[in-house]
């Protein structure tokens, strides 16, 4: 959680545990990138497919900035959520060395867009990689280096 205001915190958690099926209580400090908001960080185990269900969870709240992200397994690709109050949410499937897939009818598309003069191509690429969210994100991330983390484990 990038930044959240400290009313949200409570509901936050709340929402986490509710994906996580288990209690959470999180470590929050100030986000000294946006004052008055607070951020944590926290890791967890479980099924593919919990990211998402985090990621749904967390998205109604139109003031969280916020990453999630799922670790490839032997039968699953990895995924990168990233949202933030002005570009809402991205998703982005991810291989096992961190890097963003981007599925080829999404690169054709992008292509055939750029062909008929409707959009710009490498503008089309940063989006399909995700750089307006990291650009907004960067801050924050930077921000809370230092700060704790909670580990959270789930038996699958």
């Amino acid at each position: 959680m990038h930044s959240a205001p400290r009313a949200l915190c409570p509901h936050v958690e709340w929402a986490v545990a509710g994906v996580l099926g288990t209690r959470v209580s999180l470590d929050w400090i100030r986000q000294p990138a946006a004052p008055g908001t607070w951020r944590s960080e926290f890791s967890w185990q479980g099924q593919p497919g919990i990211a998402s269900q985090l990621a749904s969870a967390l998205r109604g709240w139109q003031l969280l900035r916020f990453e999630v992200t799922a670790e490839p397994g032997a039968s699953h690709e990895g995924e990168r959520y990233s949202c933030t109050p002005d570009l809402g949410i991205f998703h982005a499937v991810t291989g096992i060395h961190g890097d963003i897939l981007i599925p080829e009818d999404r690169l054709r598309a992008a292509l055939t867009r750029s062909q008929r003069g409707e959009t710009d191509l490498e503008s089309d690429l940063a989006h399909l990689l995700g750089k307006p969210w990291d650009d907004e994100l960067e801050p924050f991330r930077y921000a809370g280096e230092g700060a704790p983390v909670r580990w959270l484990h789930q038996v699958v």
